[in-house]
């Protein structure tokens, strides 16, 4: 059998069982020598694929006796994809300590790991390598340099390689307009944006994404019908952003306009974006539509199970969220900790009290998670909604963890919401010690001893809000009318039909005051 035709056999091989065969009968030929370096590799790589990491690195170390610069690479890129950056960087140390000299392609794979390990000082060696060996000439080294920087929070260090780039590409722009985005710099990243030669799917995509989780929603939309309007394609990374804008907003009517998009690009079979589909419907007030894109789905994976366990879990079904979760046990998926995070939320909501603890012993116990902070905060909540305030606080005290602010501000709103002042006045001293800059935490006070007659202490929270310069940040909320999404903000006085809804109110309030006056004399 010849060298070509096992080459052939292992780019067409999907199954484990075929490639140990393949490489059973590579050895026994002696087809990975060193001549051969382009076989073992392929055999390394498909190792990978296949999902067989051990066997690939039993491979490299005991098959390739003298690797090259390509084998050393391939080991690195496995190494990668598997999530491993230390040990990625390790072998890249090996190269350089076997006497070979890094190329490019080795050098950009050095880059990702220490970008994907958070390894600046790594980083920083391996640019120096870089300079000294005149490997930054090549674009996608100096693309691979701008995102190492700006993974580890460096932008700066970036943007001065964008800078000196001799050669720019379109992925020299992208990965400086990403590395703005990373580092939550959207004017900056807008800047960039705007300010491209050219643009692909990939800028389009890093933008709009952006704005969707730094929680600008309508500005992902502006720049999606933006990038309609100039026919660029859609992907299902574009779709599920936006999708996430439109379940932060509520907006119904731009979410089901997207839906009807899918059919068109043909990813309305990505789990992915069902899964988005589902949460963009249960947050938007249709969860009979969640459902309906639930069952309709082929195949489900642990997210969509938990984004439809939260999605009853919004609408107090916490009964229903119990029966999604045993659907899921029974079909064979794996919970993961936001199941868990959600089917607590569910109990709460629904006042499902000794339920949700028994399953915060479950996840513990049968799938040996650890919980995180925000599992203890749904505990506190499931102690907080079923009256128990001393409970929660004991829970508090106990936790292996320090508790954050967000469990203490849980812990005030249950004592506010059953008049446990005592209790109130410690949780708040506690989010304040934590966040001083809290303005939500000194007007639930405020509002508390307020309405409790206590205005000596009302004042003193004025007071210290004064002293502190804390300001009262306005509330915002969107509303959706006829498929527009307008934004409020609290005392607002520039929204463009500010007069209109002012005289309409006025409207009201004097047909009010009639009504009232006309029943007052119908009474007499």
């Amino acid at each position: 059998m010849s060298h070509k035709t096992l080459q052939l056999l292992v780019n067409n091989c999907e199954r484990l069982i075929t490639l140990k065969q393949i490489h059973a009968k590579a050895i026994s030929l002696g087809l990975l020598r060193n001549h051969h370096q382009g076989l073992a590799c392929n055999i390394l790589n498909t190792y990978a694929k296949v999902g067989s990491f051990q066997d690939a690195h039993n491979l490299f170390y005991y098959h390739i006796h003298h690797p090259d610069i390509v084998s050393f690479t391939c080991l690195i890129n496995l190494y990668l994809n598997s999530r491993l950056p230390g040990r990625a960087l390790s072998v890249f140390s090996q190269l350089v300590g076997s006497g070979l000299s890094p190329d490019g392609h080795s050098a950009l794979a050095a880059l990702l790991a220490c970008g994907h390990g958070r390894g600046l000082l790594s980083g920083r060696i391996v640019h120096g390598m870089i300079l000294k060996l005149q490997l930054g000439l090549i674009p996608f080294v100096g693309n691979g340099l701008i995102d190492m920087y700006s993974r580890n929070g460096e932008v700066g260090m970036a943007e001065l390689v964008f800078r000196h780039m001799e050669n720019k590409d379109i992925g020299s722009w992208n990965s400086l307009l990403n590395g703005f985005v990373l580092c939550d710099g959207l004017e900056s990243a807008r800047l960039v944006f705007d300010g491209m030669p050219l643009r692909n799917s990939i800028t389009w995509n890093a933008m709009i994404s952006g704005y969707a989780r730094s929680k600008h929603p309508m500005r992902a939309f502006e720049l999606f019908k933006r990038m309609k309007a100039e026919a660029v394609e859609s992907s299902a990374i574009t779709i599920v952003a936006v999708l996430s804008a439109c379940a932060s907003t509520g907006a119904l009517y731009h979410g089901q306009a997207i839906h009807g998009l899918l059919n068109k690009i043909d990813t309305d079979k990505n789990v992915t974006v069902n899964n988005a589909l589902m949460d963009m419907y249960s947050k938007g007030g249709s969860l009979d539509l969640a459902v309906k894109v639930f069952n309709a789905m082929v195949k489900k994976d642990a997210y969509s199970w938990t984004t439809m366990i939260c999605g009853y879990a919004i609408y107090g079904s916490g009964n229903r969220a119990l029966e999604v979760f045993s659907n899921m046990l029974e079909s064979r998926v794996d919970p993961n900790e936001v199941t868990f995070l959600s089917l607590l939320m569910a109990c709460s909501h629904a006042g499902l009290f000794a339920e949700g603890l028994r399953l915060f012993k479950i996840m513990i116990k049968s799938y040996g998670f650890k919980p995180k902070i925000e599992h203890y905060g749904s505990v506190v909540d499931l102690f907080g909604r079923a009256g128990l305030l001393e409970e929660a606080k004991e829970f508090i005290e106990s936790m292996p963890i320090n508790p954050d602010a967000v469990i203490w501000r849980t812990l005030l709103s249950s004592c506010l919401v059953h008049g446990n002042l005592k209790l109130a006045e410690m949780a708040g001293t506690k989010i304040l010690e934590l966040d001083p800059d809290d303005d939500g935490v000194y007007m639930l006070l405020w509002n508390f001893n307020y309405a409790s007659n206590r205005l000596q202490d009302a004042l003193k929270r004025r007071t210290m809000m004064r002293d502190r310069k804390v300001k009262k940040q306005p509330g915002c909320s969107w509303v959706e009318v006829n498929g527009i999404v307008e934004e409020f903000f609290a005392e607002e006085k520039v929204h463009h039909v500010f007069g209109k809804i002012h005289s309409t109110l006025k409207g009201i309030a004097r047909n009010l005051k009639l009504d009232s006056e006309v029943l007052y004399l119908e009474l007499q």
